[in-house]
């Protein structure tokens, strides 16, 4: 699939489920996992930057003393502030706080399925277009690296695997995209897969 057709299918896609209603989480691959009745409500940016040689995916790694999934492999995103007028406003709003992608520089084309997480998150996942011409700079506290995969990779249904381990004396499985020495897993993989269903899946 060329750029041009990944983002006709795109824009197609959320022109006709526009704002999508329905729900995924950690709880999908996991049966007996009940989520948390009391949800904080988070936004991400799901940044597909159009570079000349093929789009990518923008990520970061979170640095690694943060309370919340150290280390770990994100969007950049975060909580849904008072004064945050919409998830995408929240979402644009974390990424340039997180990684310094100004606003400007997004074309937002729709959001995903709600991901909750068995952390007590809800999310909205916003999906933008990225201009190429944009800079970033890591804030330090939270971002300790930011890097791009190819979207063909991740739209690969042969790069997902279904990885587990054991949380409280539980296995539980999640989504796993390795890339190179980046552990892509977990709600950043749940909600890669929820862009494949929607990009290969759907449109089948």
């Amino acid at each position: 699939m060329n750029r041009i057709a990944i983002i006709d299918r795109l824009e197609n896609s959320f022109e006709t489920f526009g704002v999508r209603s329905s729900s995924r989480g950690d709880h999908d691959l996991n049966p007996g996992m009940v989520p948390v009745t009391v949800l904080r409500e988070a936004a991400v940016l799901v940044p597909i930057v159009e570079r000349p040689e093929g789009l990518t995916m923008m990520l970061t790694q979170r640095t690694d003393h943060l309370d919340h999934h150290p280390g770990q492999i994100s969007f950049p995103g975060g909580h849904i502030e008072d004064d945050d007028a919409s998830p995408e406003d929240a979402a644009l709003r974390e990424a340039e706080e997180e990684v310094g992608l100004e606003r400007t520089h997004v074309e937002i084309i729709g959001r995903l399925d709600q991901y909750v997480t068995r952390t007590g998150f809800s999310i909205t996942p916003i999906v933008g277009l990225i201009d190429p011409s944009h800079s970033v700079s890591a804030d330090e506290f939270e971002v300790a690296d930011i890097f791009e995969v190819p979207l063909a990779f991740l739209l690969d249904a042969n790069n997902h695997r279904r990885d587990s381990r054991i949380y409280k004396g539980t296995k539980r499985e999640f989504y796993a995209m390795p890339f190179g020495d980046y552990y892509i897993w977990g709600a950043t993989a749940g909600m890669i897969r929820n862009l494949y269903d929607v990009l290969i899946e759907e449109q089948a």
